[in-house]
């Protein structure tokens, strides 16, 4: 079948694994997050809303996976990559969107495909990046 092609994607059991590893650093930080794991197409896949995360962190957390997602690019290598290209850097948030440019969001890698992506909000971007990184140590390469 020439018209089609398969994909690789996330297990729900690996997005899970993911999520607790990225809870349970959260946890040591004493900082509620929100953890979205997303599967290749940026469809969440599995959440967390810790207690006392802020609720406008939901929605930014699961566009920061989907931003990862979408050009395998961490969240915070937008910033580099836009900074010094005025158009890119007024129309690309506007134009783009759910496009996040601060840290948070990295795509998970597996193989060397991109089979989904982790976005973390609730801190500071390099708390949620701290954390996010702990839900990628989940990740066996």
């Amino acid at each position: 079948m020439d018209d089609t092609f398969e994909k690789t994607s996330i297990t729900s059991d690996l997005a899970h694994r993911i999520i607790a590893a990225a809870e349970a650093k959260a946890h040591e930080m004493g900082t509620p997050m929100v953890i979205a794991v997303c599967d290749e197409s940026g469809v969440l896949k599995a959440f967390s809303r810790m207690d006392g995360a802020a609720l406008l962190a939901v929605q930014v957390a699961q566009d920061k996976a989907y931003t990862a997602i979408g050009f395998g690019l961490p969240t915070d290598g937008w910033h580099d990559f836009i900074k010094d290209d005025p158009p890119l850097a007024l129309g690309a948030p506007a134009a783009v969107d759910r496009l996040v440019i601060f840290g948070g969001g990295y795509p998970i890698q597996v193989g060397g495909k991109v089979v989904g992506g982790i976005g973390v909000s609730g801190g500071h971007y390099t708390q949620d990046m701290d954390v996010a990184q702990a839900g990628l140590s989940a990740v066996s390469a």
